[in-house]
């Protein structure tokens, strides 16, 4: 569907499908494979920071093992001129420890519970945060961002129910887990099937074999999500992901490859943040109100025409804290607004 655009006073709205690199969670029990899949998306970069892809002939990152090596890789693949197309981050939940070990240093304490109070998990989920929003350079380049993480089984309380009930959960603290799951497209559960079979006394075992599924929607059983209409269960394969990579890949390699063009990158990166922006939050919060709080914080300003500037001129620090509790900006936009109004009777 072709994209159209029109002008209001306040924004620049357009309207239609828009193309872009894919950001995707990976994650499943140790030894099912998740590196060997990433292995084969798209001309994948390894962000090993766990040390697992040594039994893989893949391209991969030699220094990896420090919160200030990975950040400098990042900083270094957003300058683009390198080719690859997708970038795999082996393991998030490693990732987390790296970023542990840096506040820990940095604040001088044994441990992230020697904050007091919370207060180290806190940090933790703000610079978290800040960390994805710094991933939107990759993103501008046609990069797919692609996080494998391991899981880990939790028993879970049903506010609705009586009993409770194992599942399937990232192998995050509960500070950073739903950030990367609100902040990703789609989000893959795989397992090993495992069938229940009955003994003769009656009693029931699991019997599990080599094959290997993806989970693509969520369940009581684990998290999952993607925005693909994926069907509930793929083929452990790269091939079953090719809604996923396939349609944003041919855009992707236009953003890399076409030095021709260079204001081609910038245009779609501002449609899928003004696309992401609108999702989030057209339906908790007046978007005019939000516009005009952005533009009291000194966050959007207007063009030499008198337009106000797209979403996409935001900082990036800024628009990862909007996303991470939406709901809590939406409702301080909402108080800034009313508060406002009032002065003005």
């Amino acid at each position: 569907m072709q994209n159209t655009t029109t002008k209001s006073p306040t924004l620049a709205i357009s309207r239609g499908k828009i193309a872009r690199p894919q950001k995707v969670v990976a994650y499943g029990p140790e030894g099912v494979g998740k590196s060997t899949l990433a292995s084969q998306t798209p001309d994948p970069i390894f962000l090993d920071t766990e040390g697992g892809t040594h039994h893989l002939d893949v391209v991969r990152i030699d220094s990896a093992s420090t919160w200030e090596q990975i950040t400098s890789a990042i900083a270094a693949l957003a300058k683009g001129g390198h080719g690859f197309k997708t970038l795999v981050i082996d393991t998030a939940d490693w990732l987390e420890k790296r970023l542990i070990e840096h506040l820990c240093r940095k604040h001088n304490k044994d441990s992230i519970e020697d904050f007091g109070y919370g207060k180290g998990w806190v940090i933790l989920g703000e610079e978290f945060a800040k960390f994805l929003g710094s991933l939107d350079g990759l993103l501008a380049k046609g990069i797919h961002l692609l996080f494998l993480a391991h899981s880990q089984v939790r028993k879970f309380e049903a506010p609705d129910q009586a009993g409770s009930y194992d599942r399937f959960e990232l192998k995050l603290s509960k500070q950073v887990a739903p950030l990367l799951k609100e902040w990703a497209d789609v989000v893959l559960f795989g397992n090993f099937v495992t069938r229940v079979a009955e003994k003769d006394n009656g009693k029931h075992r699991g019997v599990g074999g080599k094959e290997r599924v993806l989970f693509a929607n969520h369940t009581a059983a684990f998290d999952a999500k993607n925005r693909h209409g994926l069907p509930d269960k793929l083929p452990f394969t790269v091939e079953a992901l090719a809604p996923v990579f396939g349609a944003a890949d041919s855009q992707g390699s236009d953003v890399v490859k076409s030095a021709a063009n260079p204001g081609k990158a910038e245009t779609e990166t501002a449609e899928s943040v003004n696309d992401r922006v609108f999702t989030t939050f057209q339906n908790i919060v007046d978007m005019a109100d939000l516009v005009d709080f952005l533009i009291d914080r000194g966050q959007l300003s207007f063009d030499s025409e008198g337009q106000t500037e797209t979403f996409d001129k935001l900082d990036p620090a800024y628009l990862a804290r909007m996303f991470a509790e939406p709901k809590r900006f939406a409702t301080a936009v909402r108080e800034w607004a009313a508060a406002r109004k009032e002065v003005a009777k």
